[in-house]
C-alpha cells in the first residue's frame, strides 16, 4: 500500500511538528525523546543508524530513547527517523542530493520534513532551516540512507545538490530518472 503525502498533508504535519516539539522541549537534557518509527527494528535501518555522521552542519549527534533514531544539535536541529512508510508516487517537490531522492515538504517557515523516495525503509527527516540547510542535511545524510536499496526513482527533481571538493553545488533545473539534465 502507498501512501500519497499530498492527501495526508494535515496528518502529517501534526506529527511532525509534534515530533519536532517533542524533541526540542527534550532540548535540554542529553537524550533527546523521539518516537520510532513503524519499522524501525528493519535490519536495513540498523545500517542506516551505524553510518550517520557524528555532527551535522555545526550540530552534534545526541543519544536518542528509540531506535532507528538520530537528533544533531541541542536544542534539537535535525531529527532523524528510520522505517517511516515509504511515500508512494507524489506531486511534492523531489530533490535528488548525492544519490538519493528526497521529497521535501515545508511543515512551516522554520521547519522542512524530507523523506527519502524510493528506499524501504524510508528515512524521515525534521530539520530546523535556522539551524542547518536542508542541503546540509541531505547531503551529510546521503551516505547512511544509500544503505537503503534505491528500487525506484523521482521521474523528475526539481533540483539536483552534489557535493564538490571546495564547497556545496546546486543545480537548478530538471533531471530526468538517470540523472541526465534535461535541455
Amino acid at each position: 500500500m502507498s501512501i500519497n503525502p499530498a492527501d495526508h498533508r494535515a496528518p502529517a504535519r501534526g506529527v511532525a511538528t509534534a515530533l519536532l516539539g517533542l524533541v526540542l522541549l527534550s532540548g535540554c537534557a542529553s537524550t533527546a525523546t523521539v518516537e520510532a518509527a513503524p519499522d524501525a527494528a528493519n535490519p536495513d535501518c540498523a545500517d542506516v543508524m551505524l553510518t550517520v555522521p557524528d555532527v551535522l552542519g555545526d550540530h552534534e549527534l545526541r543519544p536518542t530513547t528509540s531506535q532507528g533514531t538520530a537528533v544533531w544539535g541541542e536544542p534539537s536541529q535535525v531529527v532523524m527517523r528510520c522505517g517511516v512508510v515509504p511515500p508512494g508516487p507524489s506531486p511534492e517537490h523531489c530533490v535528488g542530493a548525492d544519490g538519493v531522492d528526497w521529497l521535501a515538504l515545508e511543515e512551516d517557515e522554520q521547519t522542512w520534513r524530507l523523506v527519502t523516495y524510493g528506499r524501504d525503509p524510508a528515512v524521515e527527516v525534521l530539520l530546523n532551516l535556522d539551524g542547518v540547510a536542508s542541503s546540509t542535511a541531505m547531503l551529510g545524510l546521503a551516505p547512511a540512507v544509500q544503505r537503503v536499496e534505491q528500487t525506484r526513482a523521482c521521474t523528475t527533481t526539481d533540483q539536483e545538490i552534489e557535493q564538490t571538493e571546495d564547497a556545496q553545488e546546486v543545480q537548478e533545473g530538471e533531471v530526468t530518472e538517470g540523472g541526465v539534465p534535461e535541455d
